[in-house]
């Protein structure tokens, strides 16, 4: 039997063709075939393996159902079959921990609490090209990754918005945080500046920052980090294309507690505020565009993170989905 064969693609009412090409690939284990076991699994990724990177390059998402995927240290091995680098979460607002290996929590903010569209970590320079989404245990009602085709919201902004896009395009974008010293697990961007920087020496902080392309000033809040300005767009040279690659609207909607004022959270690169109404209406934009597949218990999601923004809605717990970061 070809190699090819051990993964069949399947349809999800869900999903949505987009030059037509399905929106997120759907894979499913081959019934003539059987894979029965993770170490199986493992196997047929490594057998395929160019034939899911051509899926992922056209399609952009890729959703592997039904197969034998039941713990983290499953997930782990499923991650490790692909071959990519670990990328260290250094500099991300998310609150998360560490499970097994190169297994993290996903943002761990309460399950009343929505995410906004974002590209993993927009805000700062060095970001992940692949991220894996792992579901461990499914929610009893909502609690969906909605995704999105990031240069169909470009092309849709700058369609709409052309002046903004313009301005955006030659200013880029500042974020300002606040961070506490430790975690705040009530806040969707509570990770703290000890967990964000991986150190409580505010001098290896402030080097790490740096790194990283990000001034921190000291408050007795905390820490006060200033990224930018960073392009807000960008170029995706593997499609061809401009893409809408910023946590804009995550930042100005969702960067909100008891620190952080979302309004002041984002601002173009010359440091003018952000029109309100076109933030809200590229939330709209993104929300009319996006594909939302409930998740399933065994669900593994690989997202490229060039091509797709991510977002999450709120769920009614138990729910529990891990994820992976790759450079």
């Amino acid at each position: 039997m070809a190699r090819d064969d051990l993964f069949i693609s399947s349809q999800l009412p869900q999903q949505r063709t987009f030059d037509g090409v399905p929106f997120p690939a759907v894979l499913s284990p081959n019934p003539d075939v059987g894979i029965r076991t993770i170490d199986e699994f493992v196997d047929a990724i490594q057998a395929e393996k160019a034939r899911l990177e051509s899926l992922i390059k056209s399609s952009g998402a890729l959703l592997f159902r039904g197969f034998p995927v039941e713990t983290a240290a499953d997930f782990n091995q499923a991650v490790e079959a692909f071959g990519y680098e670990e990328l260290p979460y250094v500099g991300g607002a998310a609150p998360r921990s560490n499970v097994v290996g190169r297994v993290f929590t996903a943002n761990e903010s309460p399950p009343d609490q929505k995410i906004p569209f974002h590209h993993e970590m927009a805000q700062v320079a060095e970001f992940p090209s692949k991220l894996f989404f792992f579901c461990e245990q499914e929610p009893k009602t909502g609690g969906e990754t909605p995704i999105v085709l990031s240069h169909h919201i470009y092309n849709r902004m700058k369609q709409k918005y052309p002046d903004f896009v313009e301005k955006l395009e030659e200013h880029g974008l500042i974020y300002i945080r606040v961070l506490g010293e430790g975690d705040d697990p009530s806040s969707p961007i509570g990770r703290g500046w000890h967990s964000t920087f991986m150190t409580k020496d505010k001098a290896v902080a402030e080097e790490r920052a740096a790194r990283l392309g990000m001034k921190i000033e000291w408050t007795p809040e905390g820490a006060r980090t200033i990224m930018g300005p960073i392009p807000a767009v960008k170029f995706d040279k593997s499609r061809n294309r401009k893409i809408w690659f910023n946590s804009m609207v995550a930042a100005y909607t969702g960067w909100s507690d008891s620190r952080n004022d979302p309004t002041k959270a984002v601002k173009f690169g010359d440091g003018s505020l952000l029109p309100a109404d076109v933030v809200n209406d590229c939330l709209n934009i993104l929300e009319e565009e996006c594909v939302a597949i409930p998740w399933k218990q065994g669900d593994v999601l690989l997202i490229d993170n060039w091509a797709v923004l991510h977002s999450r809605r709120s769920f009614e717990p138990p729910r529990r989905v891990l994820a992976s970061l790759c450079k």
